[in-house]
């Protein structure tokens, strides 16, 4: 079988018990990067085999995978912070264990997006989440689809691109819409600037960003 299992975006003490039961059950944990997967695994004492799962391979490896899960073997699929499939590597393997009746559990736990939407202060009862833009083709059209929408809605973003991600912003919903720009969620130095685009554009052209970015925008009133 498959389980899914959230690992923390940040501060390691963010896991559940069961996920870390089921790191140490199952035969071989499947991850986007080893280097980063190990050193969770070791903070818990969990010595399993790491096999690299990631967009670059995941369509060369998911039937040799899911020819090993119906030969017996039981796998864990992780990401680098937060549930896998959300922004993330997953949907492949999910769908092919389906169509060949393997078990797949998914396990409650770490998503970057739900407390940096809770955490904003824009209504929550009703959201979009759209992940990451389109770098290019595409772009123009998703934003201005995003300036018509009503509900709240949330990005991810690079730190790189976030300056001008916020500045498209503007042009296409306009400087005064209110949003939260969360950075480093559950760290040591996580922030949340709340404001107007405008506002919030200029507190970040001043210096420099780290971490990864979550931005949570006003719907269109």
């Amino acid at each position: 079988m498959l389980y899914l299992v959230p690992t923390p975006i940040g501060n390691l003490k963010d896991i559940t018990l069961r996920a870390i039961e089921i790191l140490q059950s199952v035969d071989v944990v499947l991850c986007e990067d080893t280097r980063t997967s190990s050193k969770l695994l070791s903070h818990y004492n969990i010595q399993k085999p790491l096999s690299p799962y990631h967009q670059h391979n995941e369509h060369k490896i998911v039937e040799h995978l899911t020819q090993q899960m119906q030969a017996g073997k039981t796998f864990a699929l992780i990401t680098d912070a937060g549930t896998p499939g959300i922004s993330d590597p997953a949907f492949l393997l999910v769908r092919e264990c389906i169509k060949q009746n393997i078990k797949v559990e998914c396990l409650p736990g770490a998503t970057a997006f739900v407390p940096a939407l809770v955490n904003s202060g824009l209504p929550c009862n009703n959201f979009l989440f759209e992940g990451f833009l389109p770098i290019k083709k595409g772009r123009q059209t998703k934003l201005k689809q995003l300036a018509q929408e009503e509900r709240t809605f949330i990005l991810y973003e690079s730190p790189m691109r976030l300056t001008k991600t916020l500045e498209e912003l503007i042009i296409y919903l306009g400087e005064s819409r209110k949003c939260c720009v969360t950075r480093e969620l559950t760290k040591m130095f996580e922030e949340n600037k709340r404001g107007t685009l405008k506002e919030v554009v200029e507190h970040f052209k001043s210096k420099q960003v780290k971490g990864e970015i979550v931005i949570v925008i006003e719907g269109k009133i």
